[in-house]
C-alpha cells in the first residue's frame, strides 16, 4: 500500500505539466514539441474578456505565461502553437477563495491533513508553508475549470470555526507545478479570523446528543475570547512603533506580533469567518473600531445585514448554495437566493467551496445562483473576477487582458452548465492536462466485463 501510494503521488505531481495524449493529439502536431516555444495563439473561440463584451471570432495570445493580446483581428505570432478553437469559448480561469487545498487529503486520516495548528492564536502560520503539490485533489479540481485558489488555515467547516480564533494566513496559488514556489501567487492574501460565536447548544460526537450550556458561562468566554482578540491587536501596534523607532539592544523578536503587523496597518485583509446575523454584526462593528480591513466568509444570514454590509462596503464570500437552510423558520431556498438578494443590495459576492474535495463543484454554485434571480454576468464574475479584487490579485487574475496571468479555460459551452466540458485549461501560460484521479477510475470501471447471467 506505502509503495503504491508513492506511485500515485508521483504521477500527481507530473501530470499538472505535461498536456494528455488527447488534447495533444486534437491540437497542430507542432504543440506536442512544447519546449521549442512559449507562445499558444487560441483561435477562432467566442472569448469572454469579463473586461468588455465578448469576442466573436477572437484570438487570445499567450506568451511567457501571461496574455499578450486579445481581439478579434489579433497577429497571430511566427512559431506560435495554435489552438483552433472554432465553436468553442474562452473564459478566465475559475477561482475558489476558501479552500483547503493541498492541506487535506484523506480527511479521515489523521497524518494526510493539515488545516489547523495548536493553540488558538497562530497568526504566524502561512498555507503555503503546508501546501502538498502533488495532491489528487489539484488534478480533479482544475479539470473543472478552477485554475487558481487560496488555501486557509483554520477554515474546516462553512461558517464554523474548524481551528483556532486567529488561524494563520491563507495563501493564493495555481494548481499547476513541481512546487509552492512555482505555484505561488501570493504567499499571504488574509489574516483567518474564525470569529467566536454565542452558541448555548451543541453536538456532543461521544454521546450523539445535544449538550446545554448556561448563557452565563457561553458569553463570559465569548467575551474573552474578544478582548484576546483585541489584545493582540494592541499587543501588535506596539510591536510596529518598536520597529520603526529602532529596535532597543534587548528587544526580541516576535513572529506572531510580526505577522500581524501588516493588519493592524490596514496592508493585509481580515478573512472573518461568521455565519449568524448577531456574529457578524459584532465583527463589523469590531474591525470598524480595530480599523481592519474585512472580507465576510461564509455569512450565512448575511442577508439579514445587508443594509449594515453595504453601508460598511464589507465584501462577502459565500459558500455551497447546494445545502439545505440552517435553520428551522429559514425558507428552504434561502442559501440559493441570497447571492441575488446581496448582489441587488449592491454588496459584493463571490462563491467559494470552504473544501477541498467538493472545490471541483464552484460553477454549480454559481450557476444554481443564477437560476435564482442573480445575473448571469455576475455568476461569472463572482467565480472569477470579484474574489480577486477582494483579495487585491485583480492585476493578475480575473479577466482576459494583456499583462495578466494566463489562467485560461476553453469550454465547449457555459461553464456555469453542470453538462459544459473544459476542452483546454492553460495555467500560468502552460497547457495543462485535465486528467485527474476521477477520469481515471471512470475510464477503469468502464473497461469492466458485464458479470456473467
Amino acid at each position: 500500500m506505502r509503495i503504491a501510494r508513492v506511485v500515485e503521488i508521483a504521477r500527481a505531481s507530473i501530470m499538472p505539466l505535461v498536456a494528455s495524449v488527447a488534447l495533444a493529439a486534437s491540437i497542430a502536431a507542432p504543440l506536442v514539441a512544447q519546449t521549442s516555444s512559449d507562445t499558444y495563439a487560441i483561435k477562432g473561440a467566442k472569448v469572454h474578456t469579463l473586461a468588455g463584451p465578448p469576442i466573436e471570432n477572437g484570438t487570445v495570445v499567450i506568451r511567457d505565461g501571461k496574455i499578450a493580446a486579445v481581439g478579434a483581428n489579433v497577429d497571430i505570432p511566427a512559431g506560435a502553437h495554435v489552438v483552433d478553437a472554432t465553436g468553442l469559448e474562452v473564459y478566465p480561469g475559475m477561482f475558489d477563495p476558501i479552500t483547503q487545498m493541498g492541506l487535506d487529503e484523506v480527511n479521515a486520516v489523521r497524518a494526510t491533513v493539515d488545516v489547523t495548528e495548536l493553540g488558538d492564536y497562530n497568526p504566524d502560520v502561512v498555507a503555503a508553508t503546508a501546501v502538498n503539490p502533488a495532491s489528487a485533489h489539484i488534478a480533479v479540481t482544475r479539470a473543472s475549470g478552477i485554475t487558481h485558489v487560496i488555501a486557509a488555515p483554520g477554515t474546516g467547516g462553512f461558517d464554523s470555526a474548524g481551528g483556532g480564533v486567529i488561524s494563520g494566513q491563507a495563501s493564493a496559488f495555481n494548481l499547476a507545478g513541481w512546487t509552492m514556489d512555482e505555484m505561488q501567487i501570493k504567499r499571504s492574501v488574509a489574516m483567518v479570523v474564525n470569529w467566536p460565536t454565542l452558541e448555548t447548544r451543541s453536538f456532543d460526537f461521544s454521546t450523539f446528543s445535544i449538550q446545554e450550556k448556561p448563557y452565563a458561562e457561553v458569553k463570559k468566554d465569548y467575551d474573552k475570547k474578544i478582548d484576546e482578540i483585541s489584545d493582540w491587536l494592541d499587543r501588535a501596534r506596539h510591536y510596529a512603533q518598536a520597529e520603526e523607532k529602532g529596535s532597543p539592544a534587548n528587544f526580541e523578536r516576535d513572529l506572531k506580533l510580526e505577522a500581524l503587523v501588516p493588519v493592524v496597518e490596514g496592508k493585509l485583509p481580515v478573512l472573518v469567518v461568521a455565519g449568524k446575523a448577531r456574529d457578524i454584526r459584532a465583527a463589523v462593528e469590531f474591525c470598524g473600531k480595530q480599523n481592519l480591513k474585512m472580507i465576510l466568509a461564509g455569512g450565512s444570514e448575511a442577508w439579514r445585514v445587508k443594509d449594515l454590509l453595504k453601508e460598511k462596503k464589507i465584501p462577502v464570500i459565500l459558500g455551497p448554495t447546494l445545502r439545505p437552510p440552517e435553520e428551522e423558520d429559514m425558507r428552504y431556498d434561502q442559501a440559493m437566493a441570497q447571492p441575488s438578494e446581496l448582489f441587488s443590495a449592491g454588496i459584493p459576492i463571490a462563491f467559494s467551496s470552504f473544501d477541498v474535495s467538493f472545490s471541483r463543484r464552484l460553477s454549480q454554485y454559481a450557476g444554481v445562483a443564477v437560476a435564482y434571480g442573480l445575473p448571469h454576468d455576475e455568476a461569472l464574475k463572482a467565480v472569477t473576477l470579484n474574489a480577486a479584487q477582494m483579495f487585491g490579485l485583480a492585476d493578475q487574475l480575473g479577466t482576459i487582458e494583456p499583462g495578466k496571468l494566463a489562467n485560461v479555460i476553453v469550454t465547449n459551452g457555459d461553464p456555469l452548465e453542470i453538462k459544459t466540458e473544459v476542452r483546454y485549461l492553460f495555467i500560468k501560460g502552460r497547457l495543462t492536462s485535465t486528467d485527474n484521479r476521477h477520469r481515471d477510475l471512470y475510464e477503469e470501471y468502464k473497461k469492466r466485463p458485464e458479470p456473467p447471467k
